[in-house]
């Protein structure tokens, strides 16, 4: 049986309403009690092992809404496995991979063997299964079978099911079957090949751009969509201010509406793009300051709910390419923390609480799961972070297969020390 006694960690834990300096005892993939102080020789803490987390946070566990593992069919790039210890090296301890492999994850049966792939993850896996027969956008995928079967979402991440009356039927199966429905907005017959936001760097670049409107039409007809079939919608990877204005316009009417940022569009704009270099590319793109602005604001005021990755893993030979040859995507397990306390806690936007609410408490909520809460009796997944130090992200270090990110050189504040996924030890710093 592991047992654990985190002493003297500063416990950030906002479903409880905890912000202070309280030990933490775990036991048996549970949480046992929390203190402000909790004795060695207390009874139940006889042959624990104790931890000294002075100077540290203790938080629950990051929960990561979306991200690609590869597999089945694209090994190369990532598997389960090296992404789910991506993730425990980031301190997400709950990843839900996009169905957008080879075979795509559109049947009860293969959320069933994914989930299987992943029975010796150090995280937990909770598959997101397709909203269409191998995302093609015309034959509706039995929902509540892949319910039943382990999916905690449909989504067509990806790509956007571009025939309205198709993903109005399939919002309303969704809404029948209790499922949330997570939604790439992305209008296809807007892309015209773009490969980097519209504006003066892609002009400087001799690029085609990505106007905003390509997220934006989406973004509103989904909603819209999602209100007459009475479903809980949820939108990736926002990049746009009107994105963010949408939602809030969504919650205002009281809507099952909640939305994510991913970490690299509220830290960089088109403007800080270097070069014609695939590291840049990733979809949505890269937006504008005053969308990078807009989405930090929106997450400061509790309009953005999430904060997950869309970690999207290729290999070297695939991203050393020029924007037009690359493919998009942009890895992020191991980074997310890190930025989002350099660019939003430490930048003024979010307490340290918030920023743990958008990652853990909020996440779990989406999906209707029970983690980001570290109270008695709930499972014991946990970080332990040194929010003082401060590092260089090396991509090469990276545990993931993929090390496609602009952020390599970056130098931010805030590290994962150690990870905890019921209640064992899953992932600890070296130094």
């Amino acid at each position: 049986m592991d047992k654990y006694l985190i002493k003297n960690g500063h416990l950030t834990d906002p479903a409880n309403g905890i912000n202070e300096v309280m030990d933490i005892l775990i036991s048996d993939g549970k949480v046992l009690k929390t203190a402000v102080e909790i004795s060695e020789n207390d009874t139940d803490a006889i042959g624990a092992d104790i931890i000294n987390a002075a100077g540290k946070v203790v938080m629950p566990g990051f929960v990561d809404l979306h991200v690609h593992l590869r597999e089945p069919g694209f090994e190369y790039k990532e598997t389960v496995m090296t992404g789910a210890q991506a993730a425990a090296k980031g301190g997400v301890t709950t990843i839900c991979p996009m169905p957008n492999t080879k075979p795509v994850i559109d049947s009860p049966a293969r959320v069933i063997d994914l989930i299987k792939r992943a029975e010796d993850a150090p995280v937990n896996v909770l598959p997101v299964g397709a909203i269409t027969a191998g995302q093609e956008g015309v034959d509706i995928n039995d929902i509540a079978g892949m319910k039943e079967a382990g999916a905690v979402a449909i989504s067509e991440d990806g790509r956007s099911v571009m025939d309205t009356w198709i993903f109005r039927q399939a919002l309303h199966q969704a809404a029948e079957a209790g499922m949330p429905v997570f939604s790439h907005c992305e209008d296809t017959s807007l892309v015209d090949g773009g490969v980097i936001n519209a504006g003066a760097k892609a002009e400087e670049l001799g690029l085609p751009g990505i106007i905003n409107a390509v997220e934006d039409v989406i973004a509103a007809r989904d909603i819209i969509l999602a209100k007459e079939a009475g479903c809980r919608l949820h939108l990736c990877h926002c990049s746009t201010a009107d994105s963010a204005i949408f939602v809030e316009m969504a919650k205002k009417q009281g809507l099952p509406v909640t939305a994510e940022v991913c970490p690299h569009h509220f830290t960089m704009s088109d403007d800080e793009i270097t070069e014609d270099d695939g590291r840049f590319k990733m979809n949505p793109p890269l937006r504008s300051r005053t969308d990078v602005e807009a989405l930090k604001s929106a997450l400061r005021d509790g309009v953005m709910d999430v904060i997950s990755t869309d970690h999207a893993p290729h290999s070297a030979e695939e991203k050393s390419q020029t924007m037009l040859k690359a493919p998009f995507g942009i890895v992020g397990l191991e980074t997310s923390f890190a930025l989002g306390y350099t660019v939003l806690v430490k930048g003024g936007y979010l307490s340290l609480p918030g920023l743990v609410m958008k990652m853990s408490t909020n996440p779990a909520k989406v999906i209707g799961i029970d983690r980001g809460n570290l109270a008695p009796g709930k499972t014991a997944d946990l970080v332990i972070a040194d929010i003082n130090s401060e590092y260089v992200i090396d991509s090469s270090t990276f545990v993931s297969k993929g090390k496609n990110t602009p952020f390599d050189g970056m130098k931010v504040t805030g590290k994962i020390e150690k990870t905890f996924v019921n209640g064992k030890i899953v992932y600890s710093c070296n130094n």
